[in-house]
């Protein structure tokens, strides 16, 4: 009956899932049996794959992929909501992203979902006391993917960044449970100040392309900001924001704006 038990209990819907994909990824498409069987079928679960995922993007001549893995494995080890939160963002992409069709793909492709992922192990070096392990990571996650995280940024669980190409979040900067981002989003401070200097993001939020929020403000729970829009001030709950600088021009049009992903305005616009 125990022996039952462990076996029912060590069911994983979402890994059987993400295997049953790359076997029939393989099927179609042999010549991406190495890429696939290397980290994906080869392991024997979800963030034993990131692991391998993310040594693999990150090693250079400086660190090698062995180091590399052994680093994430213990962080996996010793803080299991390292891996939830990763969980988090991959169903988040899955069912946000349009063109995310396929588990499998944010593992394999997506740079905005591996870039994230490297930052959480960063996150966690960070909060260890191992800053200039921290460093390398924010630097080797700059230098391939082209997104510049801070490890001391906090950043909650179901994160989207959609293209990921030119994403900055700084130090101070937090960003809450289930946000969406496009690329070229800039969460800066305003000057030279050393304390907390960095926007704070509430849940549900959606920030359009190009969107920059600069300075040690608020953004409300479940708010919208338009596409190429300047946030200098703070926003309410549920309103939208657009413009240089950005200024509300109606309500978020929804309960949750980083889910249903809309960018279109009450008029039938898009964010100007």
């Amino acid at each position: 009956m125990l022996e039952t038990r462990h076996a029912v209990s060590s069911v994983d819907p979402v890994w059987d899932q993400i295997t049953t994909e790359a076997q029939e990824a393989v099927r179609r498409q042999p010549l991406m049996g190495g890429l696939i069987h290397a980290c994906i079928l080869h392991h024997t679960s979800l963030e034993k794959a990131l692991s391998y995922r993310i040594a693999a993007k990150l090693c250079s001549n400086e660190m090698s992929m062995v180091i590399l893995r052994e680093i994430v494995d213990k962080a996996y080890g010793e803080n299991p909501d390292l891996i939830a939160a990763g969980r988090a963002d991959l169903m988040a992409v899955y069912e946000r992203d349009p063109a995310c069709h396929r588990l499998l793909q944010p593992i394999l492709y997506f740079k905005g979902y591996q870039a994230v992922q490297c930052y959480r192990v960063a996150h966690w070096l960070w909060t260890q006391g191992d800053y200039d392990l921290s460093y390398f990571f924010q630097m080797r996650i700059s230098e391939i993917f082209g997104v510049d995280i801070h490890p001391a940024a906090r950043i909650g669980r179901g994160i989207m960044i959609d293209h990921a190409h030119s994403i900055v979040i700084g130090e101070t900067a937090v960003v809450g449970d289930n946000v969406s981002m496009l690329h070229s989003v800039t969460l800066g401070g305003t000057g030279k100040e050393e304390e907390d200097r960095h926007p704070k993001i509430g849940d549900g939020v959606l920030i359009g392309a190009g969107a920059k929020v600069l300075g040690n403000i608020k953004v409300g729970h479940c708010s919208r900001i338009a596409a190429g829009s300047v946030v200098l001030q703070e926003i309410p709950p549920c309103k939208t924001v657009a413009g240089v600088p950005a200024k509300i021009v109606g309500e978020a049009g929804c309960d949750q704006p980083s889910v249903s992903m809309n960018q279109v305005l009450a008029g039938g616009k898009p964010p100007q």
